[in-house]
């Protein structure tokens, strides 16, 4: 699990080999990706949002069939025992969670669809995930299968959030585009280790499995010292900050992006 080792496992459900999807090469030159049978198996969902006139009214839509087929609404809700709420995962909670902390548990189901779905391994969870046979690593597999998130389905959910992502992003946001320039502020390299230099300013960076980037620059600078920009294939952005009307994360203008080897720039 370093630059030596093999970036992820050989199966994913996208089509495309792992080392591919986390080359520099698919980054320059992306192709289309989807997550195997999500569209084929929701036809009503994409059949409503193609009737959408705008991305609020797609964002109504995607909602109100997500409450419906895993019951996530107060209202579909089932009492248990005493009056209490049976408690139901939902990928809002996850983006909730990443928002006040991307190491905690909600970070580690996130990373851990990333792996099932792209086949890419984490590279931090708290700390540097170098070996298998590492405490870090045990506690990053508890986490991401934590019962507390998995009884509702949650990576199907993800999986539709991903589909929902990139029909948006073609309809509406970024007709036509191959890249977004997206921007992330950190304070030093541990957490993203350096496999290339390029020249003074521009390196080969392996990327988490999952990472915050912004479409502010002014943003990205108040969380680090050191300024990264990339030029982020649209194939690879889980969710951003204007998919939905209301969300956690909509105050910091928030891209989820899927890792690998990214070429980026730094400024400090």
């Amino acid at each position: 699990m370093n630059e030596a080792s093999p970036i992820g496992h050989s199966t994913n459900l996208v089509g495309l080999s792992t080392s591919y999807l986390a080359d520099v090469a698919f980054n320059e030159a992306p192709r289309e990706l989807h997550i195997s049978g999500v569209r084929e198996m929701n036809g009503p969902l994409f059949e409503m949002l193609d009737l959408a006139a705008d991305l609020g009214e797609a964002g109504e839509a995607f909602a109100t069939y997500l409450m419906a087929m895993f019951a996530i609404d107060v209202e579909q809700r089932e009492a248990g025992g005493a009056g209490r709420r049976r408690y139901r995962s939902s990928w809002l909670r996850l983006i909730k969670g990443w928002g006040y902390d991307s190491n905690g548990p909600e970070g580690a189901v996130l990373k851990g669809w990333v792996e099932s779905r792209f086949g890419l391994f984490p590279t931090w969870h708290k700390a540097a995930l170098t070996r298998f046979s590492s405490g870090v690593w045990t506690t990053y597999v508890e986490e991401k299968m934590s019962s507390r998130f998995h009884n509702n389905s949650i990576f199907t959910q993800l999986d539709l959030l991903y589909e929902f992502c990139q029909w948006a992003l073609a309809r509406f946001v970024a007709p036509g585009l191959t890249h977004l320039t997206l921007y992330r502020g950190i304070n030093g390299f541990d957490e993203h280790p350096v496999t290339r230099r390029i020249d003074r300013r521009t390196v080969v960076m392996r990327l988490n499995s999952l990472s915050s980037f912004s479409a502010d620059r002014e943003v990205a600078d108040c969380f680090g010292d050191i300024v990264l920009t990339a030029r982020v294939p649209v194939q690879k952005i889980l969710f951003f900050n204007t998919l939905m009307a209301s969300h956690p994360l909509k105050g910091e203008g928030e891209y989820l992006v899927v890792g690998g080897d990214y070429v980026v720039t730094t400024a400090y």
